[in-house]
């Protein structure tokens, strides 16, 4: 069975949802641990996991390299890997990006919608791209092994991140702005320079990226993702579901004020609807990757490249983005695979 990865969640965890992973044969995931979060927080937040993986060590465990995926599978659990939708967990201190990538961090989004000491968000008005800070510490990312994730941030900061970085990059959770001109999703040009340069998009699922909204067809989700190989390559494409299981509505407030303002910002929601969004019919929980795979087939795609969005894809960028530079700069670095 080939391999199925989701490259990103944000769910309420809880035995239920890890035990509905295993159902739908999920061997790896992406989860946020942290947004707003401080690194004391963050740190908080890994203590809590480690006591799921003491609880649930049969469901899942902490993933930390591409070898874990294989052990997932050919143990029947479900590799968990950490990642952080925001910059905060660094503070202002890049010595801090190396301990949290020991710690198990192996993504981090340089914004998360607004100006960071990194990049600029998604949501401002003026895009000054990366900050001179934002240099270095991508410099550093690349370094100890830790993905550059611009899947909130604007356009001009997210071309420079590609063009800066080292290694590929990966947007984990967006669409294309052709489909859905949601703020959140990227341009034909941003996909292009990201396919073009080894880098990785993953797929959303969340119904404010999507065309229609909760009312999304799989069909035309499927159309859309087989349009998007022909831009940016078959094997630069995965799912990145961006699913929020069991979520309160509280934790929207949570995502999209955090501690920058005291007033309510709506973002991608609207005044009408601040709380979550229904999710397609399709797509309720894990254990619905099944549907993906047979929309993908429905639409004229080879089993070859279904593996190959399912999960194949991540599995090797993973393969190439979570060691740590060696000593002698001999290291896979982006176009070297």
């Amino acid at each position: 069975m080939s391999v199925l990865i989701d490259g990103l969640q944000y769910a309420n965890w809880s035995e239920e949802i890890f035990r509905q992973m295993r159902a739908g044969g999920v061997d790896a995931v992406h989860v946020t641990i942290t947004y707003h979060e401080t690194f004391r927080e963050t740190v908080l937040q890994i203590e809590r996991w480690n006591r799921w993986f003491e609880q649930f060590p049969d469901l899942i465990f902490q993933g930390r390299t591409a070898e874990d995926v294989k052990l997932a599978q050919e143990t029947g659990r479900t590799a968990i890997f950490f990642g952080s939708q925001n910059p905060s967990c660094i503070e202002d201190d890049i010595g801090l990006v190396e301990i949290l990538h020991t710690l198990g961090l192996r993504f981090m989004q340089l914004t998360y919608n607004n100006q960071s000491l990194l990049a600029t968000g998604c949501y401002e008005d003026d895009d000054a791209g990366l900050t001179r800070m934002g240099r270095e510490v991508v410099a550093e990312m690349n370094r100890v092994g830790m993905v550059v994730d611009m899947s909130h941030s604007g356009e001009r900061s997210t071309l420079e991140a590609i063009e800066h970085s080292t290694r590929p990059i990966a947007i984990t959770h967006a669409n294309p702005t052709n489909w859905h001109a949601a703020l959140r999703n990227k341009s034909d040009t941003v996909l292009k320079a990201l396919g073009e340069t080894g880098g990785m998009l993953g797929f959303s699922v969340y119904p404010h990226h999507l065309k229609g909204g909760s009312d999304c067809t799989l069909q035309d989700f499927c159309e859309m993702i087989a349009r998007t190989a022909d831009l940016m390559g078959i094997n630069q494409i995965g799912i990145g579901t961006d699913l929020c299981q069991d979520q309160p509505d509280s934790i929207v407030e949570w995502m999209r004020v955090g501690r920058w303002t005291k007033r309510i910002d709506y973002g991608e929601g609207s005044a009408a609807a601040p709380g979550f969004p229904d999710m397609p019919k399709w797509f309720a929980d894990n254990r619905d990757f099944g549907n993906i795979r047979a929309g993908l087939r429905a639409v004229g795609m080879s089993d070859a490249d279904v593996d190959a969005v399912m999960g194949e894809n991540w599995l090797r960028f993973f393969e190439t983005s979570f060691s740590a530079v060696p000593a002698t700069g001999d290291a896979t670095a982006r176009g070297a695979e």
